[in-house]
């Protein structure tokens, strides 16, 4: 059973309404201007529970601005963000997040043990202290680090610290998992490992995502729609196959056709 903060009762999800796809996250008409430039420009989108949404698109196209916003990390210069049907005001962002939880680029590890980091959050939340031990422990071994538990977190390897990053989310068993780039920076072996990790937890414990990525194959494997931003505009959304294998925007067909590197010339 989920454990939900008093605070949070305003934003109590009512009951069990509508089928398992209803949809649990949505914005509408959410703007965001960087000075004169508009950076982020969504009419409308939805995130269906228990699927996985990825924000696929090129460097710069918006996509961490609107995960932020979707977060309520960001404040937009216009538009709503709506969860189980309900419209936030911002100062509803603190109950929110605590039912949500967002994985960044940078882990941002405590310089404390690992243990200390991944039950961090449990604490902030008011869980018990005889139920934070065995959570933390359960996270822990289902990302194969369990042995790790004691270790201070500035020794950790890029591999190491973004599963410890990851079982910080997960152990808070939130409503919607916000996802930016995880697996950026990670070398192509420890990159493959955490997907697959990540993609075997995602479609077990049947969680709702957000995930920023830039790279399709990540996509592909992790998700089960996409919206591809570019210029802070969603172009094209849809299943993963039916958008990345047959995209219906030129726009987009262009950013997804892969480029060829110029050959070097040898004499």
């Amino acid at each position: 059973m989920r454990q939900v903060a008093a605070d949070v009762s305003a934003l109590a999800a009512p009951g069990k309404q509508g089928t398992p796809h209803a949809a649990i996250l949505a914005a509408e008409g959410l703007r965001v201007k960087h000075g004169q430039r508009v950076t982020l420009d969504v009419a409308r989108l939805e995130v269906a529970e228990g699927e996985l949404l990825a924000l696929l698109g090129p460097n710069g196209a918006g996509k961490s601005t609107l995960l932020r916003c979707l977060a309520l990390l960001e404040r937009p210069e216009a538009g709503v963000v709506t969860f189980h049907g309900r419209p936030l005001a911002w100062r509803d962002a603190l109950a929110y997040r605590r039912r949500t939880a967002t994985l960044l680029q940078e882990p941002a590890l405590l310089d404390t043990s690992v243990f200390e980091n991944v039950a961090v959050g449990l604490k902030l939340r008011g869980v018990a202290r005889a139920e934070i031990a065995p959570r933390v422990a359960a996270w822990l071994d289902r990302l194969g680090i369990g042995g790790l538990a004691r270790r201070a977190a500035r020794t950790l390897s890029g591999g190491e610290a973004r599963r410890v990053s990851l079982a910080r989310a997960l152990v808070l068993e939130p409503e919607v998992l916000f996802l930016d780039e995880p697996c950026v920076g990670l070398d192509a072996p420890t990159r493959s490992s955490f997907i697959g990790q990540l993609a075997a937890i995602l479609d077990e414990q049947r969680l709702t995502a957000v995930l920023v990525t830039h790279d399709q194959a990540e996509a592909r494997a992790l998700a089960d729609r996409v919206a591809v931003l570019l210029d802070g505009r969603i172009r094209e959304m849809g299943p993963v196959a039916a958008v990345l294998d047959a995209p219906e925007d030129s726009a987009v067909a262009a950013f997804l056709r892969p480029e060829r590197l110029p050959e070097r010339r040898r004499r």
